[in-house]
Formats: structure tokens, sequence, C-alpha cells
């Protein structure tokens, strides 16, 4: 993304933006990582690693700047097809950081929680993902949800099938279903829906991400990979975010 903040746009003009704008939530679809460190002859496993890092300027970008939810897309239900080392990297990647961080992730008063299935992680990942939802549930800050092994679609099936068995067990009727029916069955559903869809290393796909959470999202795609996503990579979204106008389909 070709920077456009400048001496004349300081950051307090970005939180400025977010309150008059309204930005509430932010989702990421964190790419690059593996192009990011082929590009430079690494191992894939230094890109994912610095995106970590960029991951943690970001949540506590959002912070700084007043955004008070942050999604991001961690690991798909389709990145089971990666080889099996690298999905071994990317699970022990989790939990090491979440370990690592989650004392000063909590100082900073961030709220985390995970979206997707961790019925299909390894005993020990689930524990130390637990964990952290525990430690931070009562903090005020920004909320950052890991999308984790999950698949828009498989959310809508399982919210599906949620709804049904309420109709079943005569809690629900046919009629009594509403889109705020759907929203309540899903993983977001004590959250906003998104503003602002960021998919960072220039591809132009959803890739099963928030597919009914996204429906009036304004969409960005930047050329930066994930790994040199930062502060002003931010800023400039946020900047660009208000340079368009928000129809709702009006």
């Amino acid at each position: 993304m070709t920077s456009i903040l400048s001496d004349k746009t300081s950051y307090q003009e970005v939180e400025n933006i977010i309150a008059e704008t309204n930005l509430q939530h932010v989702a990421i679809i964190m790419d690059g990582n593996r192009r990011w460190a082929k590009n430079k002859g690494l191992p894939s496993a230094v890109g994912h690693k610095k995106g970590v890092d960029s991951l943690k300027a970001t949540v506590y970008a959002c912070n700084d700047f007043g955004i008070k939810y942050l999604t991001v897309y961690a690991f798909s239900t389709e990145n089971w097809n990666r080889k099996p080392e690298e999905v071994d990297f990317l699970m022990n990647l989790l939990g090491h950081t979440i370990k690592n961080e989650l004392g000063e992730l909590h100082e900073n008063n961030v709220v985390i929680s995970f979206l997707g299935d961790l019925t299909k992680l390894a005993p020990k990942l689930q524990e130390i993902l637990y964990h952290a939802i525990d430690v931070t549930k009562n903090n005020t800050g920004v909320h950052l949800q890991i999308a984790f092994n999950y698949g828009a679609r498989d959310e809508i099936v399982n919210a599906t099938k949620k709804i049904a068995e309420k109709v079943k067990n005569g809690e629900l009727s046919v009629d009594e279903i509403s889109e705020d029916t759907v929203s309540q069955a899903l993983y977001t559903s004590n959250m906003p829906d998104p503003d602002l869809l960021i998919r960072t290393g220039g591809e132009k796909r959803i890739s099963n991400y928030l597919l009914w959470q996204i429906a009036y999202a304004e969409i960005l795609v930047t050329q930066e990979f994930w790994p040199e996503f930062n502060k002003d990579s931010l800023a400039n979204a946020v900047i660009e975010f208000h340079n368009r106008h928000r129809r709702w389909g009006k």
C-alpha cells in the first residue's frame, strides 16, 4: 500500500476519524508470510514468526486508535491440507505465542477469544487457548479474535444446526427465524459486524472468511505482505476507509 499517512496526518487525526465514522471492527486476512520469507531467501517458518510481530503491532495500534474489535484469520479449515510439518509448526507457534505473550496482552487490557472449531486441536493447545480466554475475559481494551481452524461455510452450517435444534425442540418457530437469529448463532454473536476487511499480500479473494459478517464491510487489498504490516499500515487503511462512501445498498 502506498503510504498516505504524512506529516499533515497525525495519529491523533486517525483516532478522530475512527470516532467520527464509528469504525468499531477491523477484520484482517493475514496473507503473505511465506511469500515474504521466500522473497528474502528465508524458510517459511521465519515469515510466520515475523507475522506474529505484525499482529502484536496491529493489536496495540487498535488499542491506541480506539478500534474496539480486531479479528484475524490465522488458520483456516482448509489449511489442514498443507504439509504436515507446516501444520504442526503453526499449531506449535500458536501455543507458544499465546503462552509467551499472554502476560503482556493482559497487562495491556486486551480481551482474547478464538473463532472456529477448537475441538479438533490437541488437548494441550486447547488448554492454552481456553486459559487465555479466561485470564483476559474481564479486560476492557481491544477485543482480539483469532480465527483458528475457522471456515465461514462451516460456521454457517453449525449455526444452521443450532437453529434447527431449537425448532425441533419447540424453542423457536420457523416464522421466528430472522437475520438476527442467524447472527446470534455464529461465533461472532457478541460483537458488531466488521466495518473494514483488510487483506494483505495482494490476493483478491475472501477465502471462506466471515462470509455472513462482511456483507457490507469495506474491502481493502494491500500489496504489503503481512510481515510488513504495522501501525502506519493500519492508519493508512483507516484513512482509506474514511475516503469511502458507505451506501448500505441505498
